[in-house]
Order: structure tokens, then sequence, then C-alpha cells
């Protein structure tokens, strides 16, 4: 039976390549075309394979309806969570899971840091789009076009004198945001507060998600934060992969 059920999911990532016929199914299976019509006949019948006129085999519409429902259902913030407090054990700080949600970038989960000076946050409050890393990672994935849109559009606070100054400085962060992977927010929102952060991706490839490490510079310096960015990216690989089964290449 296992040696069935491994032969069946063979078929799926050569439909998914384009339709092929009943011969070439055979031939990259390694099986008799009577075992291969089996497969398929069987595929077929549940909906996971569809034979074309032309007599050849794609990929069926349940397995299309399986896949939207199971992204559909997906919880980032339920998935993340341990692998969120792994990382605060591992840092001490406070760390952060952020969604975007129309123009808002919103934190949807946080663990606080174990030292007396911390940074005060909200669960579900809105994040400073222009300086905090996880809104930098949210919106430097979206489309050039959407991008330059959001940016002509929002405005520029000066928190601090290290805050973006204007629209031509923010997409400048979000290109290179973008180019490397990952993005800090140092002094930026707070003098005494830095942040680092790193980027979730979902089913399609893209950001779904933001994670963060926060600290006040009393608790350890700006320079200091930035070495704990393997391990932050590794965190982000790893909620990433089990997420969407997917992950970035960690340096």
């Amino acid at each position: 039976m296992s040696q069935s059920v491994e032969r069946a999911l063979a078929v799926l990532p050569l439909l998914a390549r384009g339709p092929a016929g009943l011969g070439r199914v055979a031939d990259e299976l390694g099986v008799h075309k009577s075992t291969a019509l089996r497969l398929l006949r069987t595929l077929h019948e549940r909906g996971f394979v569809y034979r074309q006129p032309d007599g050849r085999y794609r990929l069926g519409a349940q397995l299309f309806a399986l896949a939207a429902e199971a992204v559909e259902n997906l919880d980032v913030r339920e998935i993340a969570h341990p692998h969120l407090v792994e990382l605060n054990k591992a840092t001490g700080h406070t760390v952060h899971l952020a969604l975007l949600q129309d123009d808002e970038v919103v934190y949807i989960d946080k663990v606080d840091s174990r030292y007396p000076v911390r940074m005060y946050s909200r669960i579900g409050k809105p994040v400073p789009l222009t300086v905090a890393a996880v809104a930098k990672l949210l919106l430097a994935d979206l489309p050039e076009p959407e991008r330059r849109s959001l940016a002509g559009r929002i405005e520029y606070p000066r928190y601090t004198a290290r805050s973006t100054p204007d629209a031509a400085a923010f997409l400048r962060e979000l290109d290179l945001v973008r180019s490397q992977g990952w993005a800090t927010d140092l002094g930026g929102h707070e003098e005494s507060l830095n942040c680092l952060g790193a980027p979730v991706y979902g089913p399609g490839g893209r950001v779904a998600a933001a994670l963060s490490v926060s600290a006040p510079s009393v608790v350890v310096a700006a320079e200091g934060l930035l070495e704990l960015l393997p391990l932050v990216l590794r965190t982000a690989d790893a909620v990433s992969q089990d997420y969407s089964g997917t992950q970035e290449a960690t340096p």
C-alpha cells in the first residue's frame, strides 16, 4: 500500500510540470502502463487529476480546492508563536509578530522581555509605518507601483533625528530591505530603542508576516542587537517552513 501511495504522490509533481500521457507517466514512475493507468484512474475518480480530450492527464480541480482551503485556514500566529517563545528565551528581548492590513501594520503576537526595562507595545496596535522594522519588511514586498503609491500618501513624522524624513528616503530604505532580506529600526521611533526584523514567507512566496526582536539601548547596544541577525533569520526561516513549506537561505 505504501508503494502505491508513493507512486500516486509522484504523479502530482509530474503533472504540475504540464499535461502528460499514460506512456510518459509510466516511464517517469518506472512502472508498467497498466499500473500507471490504475493510479491515474484512482486519482481521476477523486478529482486530483483530470483526463483531457486528447488523452493526456493534468492536475484536477480538487487538488486546487484543497490547496486553497488549506491556505485560507493557515493561522500564522498559531504557527509562529512557539518559535517566538524560543527566540525570546534565547535572547531575553521582546519579540513581535506583525501583519499588513490595508495601510496599517499591526502587531498580532508578542512575547515580553525578561529584563526590567522593556519597550511598550500592544497586540492589535498599529506600528509606525515609516520607521518600524516589521513595517519595512511587509511594505518592501509590495509590488513597486503599490510601494510608490503608499509612500506618496502617508505622512513622515519626525519621531527622532533618525526618523525617515520623506517618501524618497522611505523608498530607498524599502529597496535596501527588499535586497538584503531583513530590516532595522535603530532609534527611528524612540532614541533609546532598537529593533531587528526578518520576513515570514507565505505559500505563494510573498512576505506574509514579519517578526522582530526589540530592546532598549540600556539593555543592549545597537551593535549587540545586530549580532542576533543570524538567529533572527533562522527563526523566520523556521516559521516560514512550518507555515508554508518554504524558506529563504540564511546567511
